[in-house]
């Protein structure tokens, strides 16, 4: 683990304004604050640790990275739910037959 001197060299103070707390985060991204505590320990969006009190704080540019995955999951998921939706037409019909 990285000595509070250390992890200061990666983080000077006008650094800091670059980074949002969970709940600024939450309010970015339009969720609950609790949501990105749990994508952080499912590493889905590992959140970054202040450096002098350890509190999840997260870096705007790697939100909106987030945002861009999730925009692109979420049209093919679209393309998924509707090939997945005459899928499960067809199964309910040979089910029925």
């Amino acid at each position: 683990m990285l000595h509070q001197a250390d992890s200061l060299e990666w983080m000077t103070v006008a650094k800091l304004n670059e980074y949002l707390t969970v709940a600024e985060a939450a309010a970015y991204l339009g969720c609950c604050p609790d949501t990105l505590r749990r994508y952080d320990r499912a590493n889905k969006l590992p959140a970054r640790r202040h450096p002098l009190t350890a509190y999840r704080i997260y870096l705007r540019s790697e939100l909106d990275e987030f945002l861009r995955k999730v925009a692109d999951g979420d049209k093919k998921a679209a393309v998924r739910a509707k090939r997945g939706a005459k899928v499960s037409k067809t199964r309910a019909r040979k089910r029925k037959g």
